[in-house]
């Protein structure tokens, strides 16, 4: 009995769909909004989607009182704006997030994604939340080590704040009403 739970077992993980994690898609549309330097919204047809970009994390432009911007987040959007707004575009896309958000690469004219110019010009970190869990693009490691070293962007700050840790730090410090030093 105990032989024929294991193959019932065997038989159902090797038979049972499952997603493909690995698989890419493309979303085709026009820049109508860019509301951060790592999130815009793409008009595909007559539906708005939200699009955050793959492998960065850009300085947070803030929410209200609660949720500060950070050094550097109205620059960030104006960068991502500068390369993508009004554009027409087809994106690289691999999953949604928790809010609903396509992750997609943005291929640019120039061959370069827009989170490979977002990082270079110290505009963005490569995503290392999570141990790098949402690191798609190793370049970045490099691009973003060299725009450290150029002083680029946000690197022009002795210390800059990584947005996952901001996010921590400063937002989740304020709504339980700890003190901070860095919002």
């Amino acid at each position: 009995m105990a032989c024929f739970g294991l193959v019932l077992c065997l038989a159902v993980l090797l038979f049972w769909p499952m997603p493909a994690t690995a698989a890419s898609y493309t979303l085709k549309g026009q820049v109508v909004q860019v509301a951060d330097g790592d999130t815009l919204t793409l008009l595909v047809g007559r539906h708005r989607q939200r699009v955050r970009l793959a492998s960065i994390d850009a300085p947070e432009t803030g929410h209200g009182r609660k949720q500060p911007g950070q050094p550097y987040g109205q620059a960030a959007r104006r960068a991502l704006a500068d390369l993508v707004a009004g554009q027409t575009l087809q994106l690289r896309c691999y999953e949604q997030d928790r809010y609903g958000r396509e992750i997609c690469d943005v291929p640019l004219a120039d061959g370069r994604t827009a989170s490979q110019a977002m990082v270079a010009s110290g505009m963005a970190w490569a995503n290392q939340q999570g141990g790098g869990k949402y690191l798609r693009d190793n370049s970045l490691l490099a691009l973003q080590n060299k725009a450290r070293q150029q002083g680029l962007g946000l690197w022009r700050d002795a210390q800059p704040v990584a947005p996952w840790d901001w996010r921590w730090m400063c937002w989740k410090a304020l709504e339980t009403g700890k003190k901070t030093t860095i919002c």
